[in-house]
């Protein structure tokens, strides 16, 4: 019988910590502010690192903290007072990727759950077995990995597995890079990754400084390393019966509104799965969901196949999505119908809206009224940034819904 997988969200920050449990995840990971992969993320501060373990627990769900940074001898000095902490507060793993880490781990917290990052780059069934002898509980898969490498780790190794399923695709090996390092001067490695890979290219000839030459035959130059993002939604039926453990939504980086909807898009694939198999088909609402956040064109990576020239964007580096995410609500009224409102992106009376829930159905309406909150008085248009309003609702709301608008609408 297969065994229902974890659904893995990110969470850059505590608010989106929060929108990735609300909208279904079974965990979520998340960095502080040193030693994780993210620098830029956002990131938890002490207390933040708390909150979030207490409202995710509260709710049943797990946190799993990224310690996956290669550290150098200068990082090592805070190290042991930072595990210490995640101790203290009840964090339920740490990702590591480096082996001196792994050891500092099992000496200074030894009940610590210690999962192995991706960044360890675990691509065959005795490195995974090698890890579960040294007292890991989990591994997580490198992305370069196919559907049958997986399922033949999966019957030789009887440790947790957790893999990839969505997301960003590094150029380099399981994100182990240092073209950030070369061109700017930031540690990749040590969390301060620039996304170099995601810029423009041109060829300049030594001797002839200034003048640029296409590196394909086309005169706007090229994008040579920037990968399809990775969507195995259509395939969610095979991902799930390969056997692994945890099924890994990349992001930390992503907004609010990605962590909202690309969990629930996966939280009801999978559960459809498993309420009847023997009929379980992919739904159209899934992958329409899947096109309202901000996105690359998708791939299914190497799960297949070997990526080749489909799987990379060489024309351009920007995003594709579908919906612009408008206000997010924060608490709702039913004897007067009336949601307040924080303002995520300028909206205005008469436009069409969808209203996104946490487990609510969704559905769309005009807005037909809003009142600015600190004036009482009623307006036509929000346009300041993060402004506080009350909107009249067709429907009862939940608090943390997402009012998004489509981009052909504006």
């Amino acid at each position: 019988m297969i065994k229902k997988p974890e659904l893995l969200a990110p969470a850059g920050n505590l608010e989106k910590m929060k929108m990735a449990v609300l909208y279904g995840a079974d965990a979520v990971y998340l960095g502080g502010k040193a030693f994780g992969l993210r620098a830029f993320g956002g990131n938890f501060t002490y207390e933040e690192l708390k909150e979030a373990v207490d409202f995710a627990h509260a709710r049943g769900k797990k946190v799993y903290v990224t310690v996956n940074i290669f550290p150098h001898n200068s990082d090592m000095e805070k190290l042991p007072d930072y595990l210490r902490y995640l101790q203290e507060i009840n964090v339920d793993a740490l990702l590591v990727a480096d082996l001196g880490v792994f050891m500092l781990c099992r000496k200074l917290i030894p009940n610590m759950e210690l999962h192995i990052s991706t960044q360890a780059n675990n691509t065959n069934w005795a490195t995974v077995n090698a890890w579960k002898d040294l007292g890991a509980k989990r591994v997580v898969l490198a992305r370069e990995m196919s559907l049958n490498e997986i399922r033949e780790i999966r019957e030789k190794c009887d440790v947790d597995l957790e893999m990839f399923m969505h997301g960003a695709m590094c150029i380099s090996y399981s994100g182990r890079c240092l073209l950030s390092n070369y061109f700017t001067g930031r540690d990749s490695n040590r969390g301060s990754c620039a996304q170099s890979c995601r810029w423009k290219y041109a060829l300049v000839e030594e001797t002839r400084p200034g003048k640029y030459f296409p590196i394909e035959e086309d005169d706007r130059g090229t994008y040579i390393m920037n990968s399809k993002d990775m969507c195995l939604m259509p395939h969610i039926k095979d991902v799930i019966e390969s056997g692994v453990d945890s099924l890994k939504i990349e992001g930390r980086m992503k907004s609010v509104h990605y962590a909202a909807s690309v969990t629930k898009a996966y939280r009801l694939a999978i559960d459809s799965y498993f309420a009847d198999t023997e009929n379980f088909t992919v739904k159209k609402e899934w992958m329409d969901e899947l096109e309202k956040v901000s996105h690359r064109a998708y791939t299914t990576g190497f799960y297949y196949h070997q990526p080749d020239a489909d799987d990379q964007i060489y024309g351009k580096t920007s995003y594709d999505q579908t919906s612009d995410f408008v206000g997010l609500v924060r608490s709702y009224d039913a004897a007067t119908g009336y949601a307040v409102v924080e303002q995520r992106n300028n909206m205005k009376v008469g436009q069409e809206i969808e209203v996104f829930q946490p487990t609510g159905p969704l559905y769309r309406q005009k807005i037909t009224s809003m009142i600015d909150n600190e004036t009482n008085e009623e307006i036509s248009v929000a346009p300041h940034p993060q402004q506080i309003i009350r909107m009249k609702m067709e429907q009862p709301v939940e608090e943390y819904t997402i009012l998004r608008r489509d981009i052909i609408a504006k």
